[in-house]
């Protein structure tokens, strides 16, 4: 009985209060933090809790939501939608689970119109969840500017917060994006993973002015990889592992969350991402340091060969800060003689480019 007043209560506030889909992008940091594993535990568990599910695959390939469960036939031709050619419901390959999917690369997207991409967002789904392939320069798709929600999806360790962090900033600079969602996953204590957040969201309020609020964690589960050589998802394939469970409580909370606007309602930021967490490139001049990219090791263009010592000089420095982040948000210091390689190595300075780092990051 209770159960269907609850159900009842659920549908009037569906029909009464429904504006269209609840859109949520995913995406994470270099790397293997999970987010395809996540988005399709998560639209598997959100349809056994009642709700439409359409997933929206940017991130095509082996890996791909398309590729990574079994049961999906038919899932395209987001072309063909755009072009009138198809409605959406005859585009879109339905799971044996229930949730729809649409593969859609973002290759060749520049010729439609935010109006034309509303279309896809717009349907009868009760959640769209994107599986958000970044740009080059760590950017959103302008398909995927129309979510209400950023997840980012990380581990906990060192190299996987770093990467994270680096992704929200290259997004809060991108889209001005100011709230962020954070799954922690394959954790190994939930606690640990829920001080791990809170640091995270402390460092990224003071160097970014943005607010970070934890989605939750899941457990790692040796189940996750049988699930997935099974063409499965964990959810329905061992409902009763505590993946599952953790897939479940985050589905759970999902519709609850406060709507926000989408983010391409937001204005974009001018300015640029910059070396250190959250210093400006002014702070770095003023220091007597050159410019860096973005955690990235790549020297900024326009850099020449006598300003070496100079980038050396804002290289370590960076290191060192970056020691600083990792060891405020895990509570791991690095080792009192490191080098200053040796330090860099461990927080995740990374020697490649992010047009390097765009291949689709899955499992």
């Amino acid at each position: 009985m209770d159960k269907f007043v609850i159900d009842q209560a659920e549908g009037l506030r569906r029909l009464l209060a429904r504006e269209g889909s609840r859109v949520v992008a995913v995406t994470g940091g270099a790397g293997s933090p999970g987010r395809t594993t996540t988005v399709v535990n998560l639209a598997a568990a959100l349809t056994a809790h009642g709700k439409d599910v359409l997933v929206i695959d940017e991130c095509l390939g082996p890996r791909s939501v398309c590729s990574l469960v079994g049961g999906v036939r038919g899932a395209g031709n987001f072309a063909a939608v755009m072009r009138g050619e198809r409605t959406l419901d005859e585009a879109v390959g339905r799971h044996a689970l229930g949730f729809g999917v649409l593969a859609a690369s973002r290759d060749n997207r520049a010729q439609y119109t935010s109006a034309q991409l509303q279309k896809v967002i717009s349907g009868p789904a009760d959640i769209v969840l994107i599986d958000a392939q970044l740009d080059a320069e760590g950017a959103l798709s302008p398909l995927a500017m129309h979510a209400h929600d950023v997840l980012i999806v990380m581990r906990i360790g060192a190299q996987s917060i770093t990467d994270a962090y680096a992704c929200m900033k290259r997004l809060h600079f991108a889209h001005a994006i100011a709230q962020f969602r954070v799954l922690a996953n394959h954790v190994a204590n939930a606690s640990d993973a829920q001080t791990a957040i809170e640091n995270l969201a402390g460092v990224a309020s003071r160097y970014l002015n943005v607010s970070l609020e934890s989605a939750g964690s899941v457990a790692a589960d040796q189940h996750m990889a049988q699930a997935l050589r099974l063409a499965r998802c964990i959810v329905d394939a061992f409902p009763s592992t505590a993946a599952a469970r953790d897939f479940r409580h985050v589905a759970a909370e999902l519709p609850h969350w406060p709507m926000r606007p989408a983010v391409s309602a937001c204005s974009p930021a001018t300015a640029r991402a910059s070396a250190a967490f959250g210093a400006t490139d002014e702070e770095h001049e003023a220091a007597g340091q050159a410019p860096a990219d973005d955690l990235d090791g790549a020297p900024q263009a326009g850099v020449q060969p006598h300003a070496t010592h100079a980038t050396n000089a804002a290289h370590s420095t960076l290191a060192a800060n970056a020691d600083s982040f990792v060891a405020a948000v895990t509570g791991v210091h690095p080792a009192p003689n490191a080098t200053s390689a040796s330090a860099a190595a461990h927080v995740g300075w990374r020697t490649d480019t992010p047009a390097q780092r765009t291949s689709p990051q899955h499992v």
